[in-house]
C-alpha cells in the first residue's frame, strides 16, 4: 500500500507518495492541493493507495530531505525511488540526474550525452520527474547557462539554484556508465542572469 503524505513547512507544501521501503513520487508546492495532485498523477496505476494526515517514520525523513534540498543544504540520501513502472530511457536519464551534486548544474545536452538520447528528449523527461528535487531537475539547464523550463516555475528554479551556490568556480567531469557528465558551477548560471539584465 502506498501512502500518500503531505506537510506545510514554512509556508511550503511538502509531499511524499511512499511505503516503507521506497519513494513512488515526491513534490512540493505552494498549496496542499497542488501536492496532492502531483504525488496522485505521479504514483503508478493499479497499486493501492491511501492518504494519511499522520507521517510515517520513513515519509517524516524523506519530507525533510525534500525540505533540506529545497532550502539548499546539505542531503545526503540513501532512499530506493520506485522507477520499476518508467520507461528505460526515462530511468537512465533519472539515474544521471541525480548523480548531479549540491553546488552543480549540467546541461541538458550534457545529460543526453551520459544517458543517451537527445537534449529534448532528456527536457521531456525532465518535465515529467515523479521526484522533484530529490533528482534536482532545477539542476538542468541550457547549454548557454539560461534556465530552460521548470514545472515549479522559472522564479523557483532560480531561487532553488541560488541558495544551492557554493561559489565554486570551474567545471567537474563524473563518471555515469563508462560515459562522462559534464558538470559546471551553479555561478555559472546565475553570472549569465546578471549579464542579460544588464
Amino acid at each position: 500500500m502506498i501512502g500518500l503524505y503531505i506537510k506545510n513547512l514554512e509556508g511550503v507544501w511538502f509531499g511524499v507518495a511512499c511505503d516503507e521501503e521506497k519513494i513512488f513520487a515526491a513534490t512540493f508546492a505552494s498549496t496542499d492541493k497542488e501536492a496532492l495532485h502531483y504525488l496522485l498523477k505521479n504514483i503508478p496505476f493499479n497499486v493501492p493507495f491511501q492518504y494519511s494526515e499522520k507521517t510515517s517514520v520513513f515519509a517524516e525523513s524523506a519530507i525533510d530531505l525534500l525540505k533540506r534540498i529545497y532550502e539548499g543544504r546539505e542531503a545526503p540520501h540513501s532512499f530506493h525511488l520506485a522507477t520499476e513502472h518508467l520507461s528505460d530511457y526515462a530511468r537512465r536519464v533519472i539515474e544521471t540526474v541525480v548523480l548531479i551534486p549540491l553546488g552543480y548544474v549540467a546541461s541538458y545536452g550534457s545529460v543526453a550525452k551520459a544517458a543517451g538520447g537527445s537534449p529534448r528528449a532528456v527536457g521531456r523527461v525532465m518535465a515529467l520527474n515523479p521526484f522533484p528535487l530529490i533528482v534536482p531537475c532545477h539542476r538542468v539547464v541550457c547549454s548557454d547557462f539560461t534556465l530552460g523550463g521548470y514545472g515549479g516555475g522559472l522564479s523557483v528554479k532560480l531561487e532553488i539554484l541560488r541558495r544551492e551556490s557554493r561559489s565554486y568556480n570551474s567545471g567537474r567531469e563524473i563518471p555515469v556508465n563508462g560515459r562522462k557528465l559534464q558538470l559546471f558551477p551553479v555561478e555559472f548560471v546565475l553570472n549569465r542572469l546578471k549579464r542579460d539584465k544588464k
